[in-house]
């Protein structure tokens, strides 16, 4: 597995080797010893699968905060879509800063995204698929998002996103108020 840096300490990009022929690929997405070894410590304990019917479909910016954060491993499984990280950590020295992947079924790339990140996505093609695992199980009360637009993401949209109504009323990052320590070191 290649495993690459990102302008974000503790965010990665892992592109799994595929091995294939004519009847297809097969590719080893998780291997805890592996993950391990390039410093990736996660307990997964759910796995998330969502479609998004029409290209243009907008979902985050999420996270849960403390005690249920969660650190994600993201990856498509049916079409394409430009994943992105923003680091909420206070007083971080990247605090507001983004990085953003196009993650496709045909790139087989994933984003590891620690626990201090909102995630979000844009899908790039219709009936995309995003299949990911999280290190702490779903908790309604710990649920939080970072308004979309508020962060100088560079979207590749062609015309308005489509929201959901807690995407669209999200506070910007501007009014905020991180639940998550800042956290200078690297993750």
């Amino acid at each position: 597995m290649e495993i690459e840096a990102t302008d974000l300490p503790g965010v990665l990009i892992l592109t799994p080797k595929r091995f294939g022929d004519d009847r297809g690929f097969f590719a080893e997405t998780w291997n805890r010893k592996r993950m391990q070894e390039a410093g990736i410590e996660a307990d997964f304990v759910q796995d998330n699968h969502s479609l998004s019917a029409r290209a243009g479909t907008l979902r985050g910016l999420h996270f849960q905060a403390p005690p249920h954060a969660q650190a994600k491993l993201v990856r498509c499984g049916r079409g394409a879509l430009f994943d992105v990280a923003v680091d909420i950590r206070r007083g971080s020295p990247g605090w507001g800063s983004w990085v953003g992947v196009e993650l496709s079924a045909a790139n087989g790339r994933q984003l590891w995204i620690p626990e201090g990140f909102a995630h979000g996505f844009v899908t790039l093609q219709d009936d995309t698929e995003i299949v990911y695992k999280c290190t702490d199980y779903y908790a309604p009360e710990a649920d939080g998002a970072v308004r979309w637009d508020s962060c100088g993401i560079d979207w590749p949209l062609s015309g308005a996103p489509i929201l959901s109504e807690k995407d669209a009323a999200a506070p910007p990052l501007a009014e905020f108020e991180s639940p998550f320590a800042g956290n200078a070191a690297p993750l």
